[in-house]
């Protein structure tokens, strides 16, 4: 009886500690899905807040580097590559750590030196250390980077490395900024911009209510030599005539400021129509 008794304790131990183990498992699993949800969420709540910061429905087409570079933080982080601007703040956030690091030193500024001009892939280089081909990680290795001498193109944990993933970019880098004053002819208000090339008046305006939220409310106009004349806002100010004359003042000296177009916005309406 004795020995049946000892063995009713053991295997109610074991049952006990066979229990114990499934419930910290089942916690663990549950703590561990509660954090993924929290951190999907977070991502979501800080995609949203970016959103509203960046102006919302305001997004634009094409970002000068000057656009770039005011998204220089862990929790706020663009970059651009091969004329794309590309938004890493989730990338960083859900891959926190020293990988993470060499993307937040260069938040904010171009990266496209840090890939092949022909594959848009990584560039490699030889180590001058290891004398092998080794991709070129100027700040160090970074997310999706493959370890030195893995031969890989990228890490494989990845099924998509972030610089050729698409779904990360959120808009163009221009080839080109221009510089523009706009001259508000009801309240003789200057405003200096500097623009894409590529954007037509639309977009320009949509720039312009940073200074200026009747901005719909004014009808553009431009005089030059050839007079007097509305500007359409569907063109380009290139298309509207008014040309980049850098060119020329490069080739004759002449400071990039020395000549900068001014645009004449006349009061069209009332100031509920552009609400």
């Amino acid at each position: 009886a004795g020995t049946a008794g000892t063995v009713d304790a053991e295997q109610a131990s074991a049952v006990a500690l066979q229990a114990h183990i499934k419930g910290r498992q089942v916690r663990k699993e549950q703590e561990e899905r509660a954090t993924s949800a929290k951190m999907v969420q977070s991502v979501y709540r800080g995609r949203e807040a970016r959103h509203q910061l960046s102006g919302g429905a305001r997004r634009k087409k094409y970002y000068t580097p000057a656009d770039v570079a005011a998204h220089d933080r862990a929790d706020d982080l663009w970059v651009s590559l091969f004329h794309k601007v590309v938004d890493l703040s989730d990338l960083v956030f859900l891959h926190a750590g020293p990988l993470a690091q060499p993307l937040i030193e260069a938040a904010g500024t171009d990266i496209t030196h840090w890939f092949d001009p022909a594959t848009h892939g990584l560039r490699r280089h030889i180590d001058p250390k290891t004398g092998t081909l080794a991709p070129f990680v100027p700040l160090g290795r970074f997310i999706h980077c493959p370890p030195a001498g893995s031969g890989a193109e990228f890490d494989p944990a990845a099924e998509v490395p972030w610089w050729l993933d698409d779904s990360l970019v959120v808009g163009a880098l221009t080839r080109k900024t221009r510089s523009v004053r706009l001259l508000n002819m009801l309240t003789q208000q200057e405003t200096a911009l500097e623009v894409c090339a590529e954007e037509t008046l639309d977009e320009i305006q949509q720039r312009y209510l940073d200074h200026n939220a009747h901005s719909g409310s004014y009808a553009w106009k431009r005089t030059d030599a050839r007079g007097s004349r509305f500007l359409d806002m569907r063109r380009t100010l290139e298309a509207n005539g008014v040309p980049d004359e850098d060119r020329t003042f490069d080739s004759l000296s002449i400071p990039d400021d020395f000549y900068v177009p001014t645009l004449h916005l006349y009061f069209a309406d009332d100031l509920t129509a552009s609400a």
